[in-house]
């Protein structure tokens, strides 16, 4: 179970990381990295995620499936994505400005906090901040992709409390999701 807000947001959540560097490009690792801690600190603060696509455990730390799917230009709705940001080897680029219409202030902050915290890390040390992550560490089997349950990440943020309250969530967005649809 997890969430999924759509393309859209994805694309937005990316380019607000990108439009903070001066050349409005960095790797794509580091691209990933941050909206992973980005979506883990909405959830952990909310009980939401910003995102919230399926994460994997993967060899450098958590990610997130779909943007990762896009980055690498192999998912279902690239047209999207490729119309506002360009993979250049292992960097990605933002060329057109989405805007913001799909993140609340909120999530912009969050989004604009974690690139200011972690403004003095380097791509490696973002792995190595990641690989710290209970839910990797619990989900990681070497040379292995494998999914990372929601819960483990409600709990590794601090929400066990809320646990069924934010499973119910996840559920009742895929629903209405599956029902209306997305809007890309």
């Amino acid at each position: 179970m997890y969430f999924n807000f759509g393309t859209r947001k994805i694309v937005e959540a990316a380019a607000t990381l990108l439009r903070s560097e001066p050349c409005r490009r960095m790797s794509y690792l580091r691209l990933l990295k941050l909206i992973y801690i980005a979506d883990r600190e909405a959830l952990r603060e909310t009980g939401r995620p910003i995102v919230g696509t399926r994460p994997m455990a993967m060899r450098h730390g958590p990610v997130l499936s779909e943007v990762l799917d896009l980055v690498k230009g192999q998912h279902w709705d690239e047209a999207t994505w490729s119309r506002f940001i360009r993979k250049d080897g292992y960097e990605v680029e933002l060329e057109n400005d989405p805007g913001v219409l799909s993140l609340s202030r909120y999530e912009i902050g969050v989004l604009t906090r974690v690139v200011e915290e972690n403004r003095d890390t380097d791509d490696w040390q973002l792995v190595e901040k990641t690989h710290a992550f209970q839910e990797w560490q619990r989900n990681y089997r070497d040379g292995t992709s494998m999914p990372i349950p929601l819960e483990d990440i409600v709990e590794a943020v601090g929400r066990a409390a809320d646990r069924d309250e934010i499973l119910q969530d996840a559920e009742q967005t895929k629903e209405l999701r599956r029902l209306f649809g997305s809007v890309a």
